[in-house]
C-alpha cells in the first residue's frame, strides 16, 4: 500500500505539463508541435524567446520533484524507498504526462528538485559529468546524454557509498539503485531523439570528409 501512495503522488504531481499550459495560455503556441517538440523548460524558451517563461517552466517542473519528495518524506519520514519511487513516478509521469497524450519532457528539471532534497550527491556528480562531456562535446543534449549515462554506472557500480549520502540513507544497495537507476534510465530514454540527430549529423560529417 505504501508504494501504491508513493507512486501515485509522484504521478499525479509530475503528470502536470507546465510547458504546455504556460505556452497555450501566454503565447496560444502548441509546444507539442514547436521547435523540437520537446514538452521542457529549454524548448519553452526558444519557442517562446521569452526567458520568464522558460525559467518559470524550469523552476515548476523542478518544483515538481521537490514537492514529490517532501510530501512523502513527511509520510515515511524514515524511509528513502518510497520517496525515491514517488521521483521515480513524478519523472516518469513528467516524459509521459497523460494529459497531452503521454507527451512530456525529458525529466532533468523534475529528477533534480526531487534529487537535491532526497540525494544530493546524485545531482552534484551529474552536473560534474555534464559539465566535463560539454566541455568535450560542447553540445547540450549529448552532455545530458553522457552525464546520464555515466551516472548510471556510478549508480550501479557504487551504490554501496552513494546511498551513504541520501538523506534518509537507503537500508540497502539495492533499495538505492533501483529507482535510481531506473529513473536515470527514463531521462536516457527521453534523449533518444537528440542523440540519433548527432549521430546523424556525424555520419553526413564524416561521409562528407571522406568524399573530400
Amino acid at each position: 500500500m505504501n508504494y501504491l501512495i508513493a507512486i501515485l503522488t509522484g504521478y499525479l504531481l509530475g503528470s502536470f505539463p507546465t510547458a504546455y499550459v504556460l505556452l497555450k495560455k501566454y503565447k496560444q503556441i502548441d509546444i507539442r508541435q514547436s521547435g523540437s517538440q520537446n514538452v521542457g523548460a529549454l524548448n519553452s524558451y526558444e519557442v517562446s524567446e521569452s526567458k520568464l517563461i522558460g525559467l518559470s517552466v524550469l523552476l515548476i517542473d523542478a518544483l515538481k520533484g521537490f514537492l514529490t519528495v517532501l510530501i512523502l518524506k513527511l509520510l515515511f519520514p524514515d524511509e528513502f524507498i518510497y520517496p525515491a519511487m514517488g521521483l521515480t513516478a513524478a519523472v516518469f509521469a513528467h516524459c509521459y504526462s497523460p494529459w497531452i497524450k503521454f507527451k512530456g519532457g525529458r525529466g532533468l528539471a523534475t529528477a533534480a528538485g526531487g534529487a537535491a532534497y532526497l540525494a544530493p550527491v546524485i545531482l552534484l556528480l551529474w552536473c560534474i559529468l555534464w559539465v566535463i562531456a560539454y566541455i568535450f562535446r560542447r553540445d547540450i543534449h549529448i552532455g545530458n546524454i553522457m552525464a546520464t549515462v555515466l551516472l548510471i554506472a556510478l549508480v550501479i557500480s557504487s551504490g554501496d557509498i552513494l546511498l551513504k549520502y541520501s538523506f534518509p540513507p537507503a537500508e540497502n544497495e539495492i533499495e538505492f539503485i533501483i529507482p535510481v537507476a531506473l529513473m536515470l534510465f527514463i531521462i536516457f530514454i527521453k534523449h533518444r531523439k537528440p542523440l540519433m540527430e548527432w549521430i546523424g549529423k556525424h555520419k553526413v560529417k564524416k561521409r562528407d570528409i571522406n568524399n573530400e
